[in-house]
């Protein structure tokens, strides 16, 4: 029996790292002591407080129950209590946020709710590449805007708005930026927000980044007039290291929550209380969890720039987030680069590349590597014998 799969599969490919881990799980397998150094999976444990109130919300009479599609009240609470803390924004917790299953469910369930076929998406160059995917698969069409380092990875919003926007209908932006760690500010989404209301586009910010080495956490829903266009998404992975339990957040205006809720109700049947029960211990955890946290993170990022530079790259050490973003020498190509190293030295670094086409020529070093799996990197690479130091230039 031969069915063939829906048309809509030939728009995209298998996720990059979903095809490249099981290359990289079969080096190990095979014997290969492979240093995974490209995943911003965290590595380090939640707090104790999130893992006893699971432990316990586990046991909760009704717990193993289907769930509310919104979430329970105290969650939802807790998560509007939290933006109202870090981030000076006022929600309404009844209409105003929704939990989700991860914040990359939120991009699927935003997509669908507001995009028809040919409708078109701005899209950053280099951008989370599940934005460009999700909208192929809904049947809109990718529309791709620059980032560069020469403008600190901001978008050109006066150049953009000389083109034909008429069929746009969403814009993703990811201030703090993955790969690049731009920080993106308050003046940014102002200009983000004006420009969205000019043009009738609904803006999304992904958000999960903007506690990690990063003093000034943000969210584009505290600039005034920013609920009338614009949507965030967040999520407990990279701040809580929770990335397995799948809990995020989606935030904006009751109308546009309300469409997003229209979908999600018919894609699941709501999350499990006990994981509620955790991540409302984690939003409401002490201030001195993200001290210490980003004090492990910075002995790695320094340890990482000495790798880098080992290598020859080029970086900017203000950069904030979960990742290092290096420009490799002239002339390297970033996939030969990586696989030579991943086969010669069994060190596995994502090419820059694979975020977009203003990607060629960079790699992507992840800071959830132990210190002593960075040294024996440095180790590694130093006994290659080729030596990029002279090349070494540090932004």
């Amino acid at each position: 029996m031969s069915v063939q799969t829906a048309k809509r599969l030939e728009t995209v490919e298998e996720y990059y790292f979903s095809r490249k881990l099981r290359e990289v799980r079969a080096l190990a397998a095979s014997g290969k002591p492979i240093l995974n150094m490209a995943i911003g999976s965290p590595d380090l444990d939640p707090p104790k407080e999130v893992v006893k109130a699971i432990q316990e919300g586990v046991m909760v009479t009704g717990a193993h129950k289907y769930q509310s599609y919104q979430g329970i009240p105290e969650l939802r609470q807790s998560m509007v209590d939290f933006y109202a803390s870090k981030y000076k924004v006022s929600l309404n917790p009844e209409n105003e946020i929704l939990p989700l299953m991860g914040s990359k469910e939120g991009i699927m369930h935003i997509s669908l709710a507001y995009l028809n076929e040919g409708d078109e998406v701005l899209i950053p160059n280099p951008g989370y590449p599940t934005y460009t995917s999700v909208s192929r698969l809904v049947g809109a069409n990718p529309v791709y805007y620059d980032l560069t380092r020469d403008s600190n990875w901001e978008p050109d919003l006066e150049n953009l708005s000389k083109n034909d926007l008429s069929k746009v209908k969403l814009m993703w932006i990811n201030y703090p930026h993955m790969p690049t760690g731009a920080p993106g500010d308050t003046n940014l989404f102002k200009k983000l927000i004006a420009f969205a209301k000019t043009h009738d586009i609904i803006l999304i910010n992904d958000n999960p980044y903007s506690f990690i080495l990063n003093d000034t956490p943000t969210s584009i829903l505290s600039v005034e007039g920013a609920k009338e266009v614009a949507l965030e998404l967040n999520s407990l992975s990279k701040t809580f290291n929770m990335a397995g339990w799948r809990v995020g957040m989606v935030s904006g205006s009751k109308d546009k929550i309300e469409a997003i809720l229209k979908v999600k109700s018919n894609m699941d049947s709501g999350m499990f209380q006990g994981i509620q029960k955790g991540a409302i211990a984690a939003l409401t955890i002490a201030d001195n969890w993200y001290a210490d946290m980003n004090a492990i993170y910075k002995s790695r990022r320094g340890l990482i720039w000495e790798l880098a530079s080992l290598l020859g790259c080029t970086f900017d050490k203000n950069a904030i987030g979960m990742f290092v973003w290096a420009k490799l020498p002239e002339g390297i190509d970033a996939m030969e680069f990586i696989d030579d190293i991943l086969y010669q030295d069994s060190v596995f670094i994502t090419p820059g590349n694979i975020f977009g086409s203003n990607g060629e020529g960079y790699i992507r070093f992840s800071l959830c590597v132990t210190q002593e799996n960075i040294k024996e990197a440095l180790r590694r690479l130093k006994n290659r014998g080729v030596q990029f130091a002279n090349n070494n230039k540090v932004n």
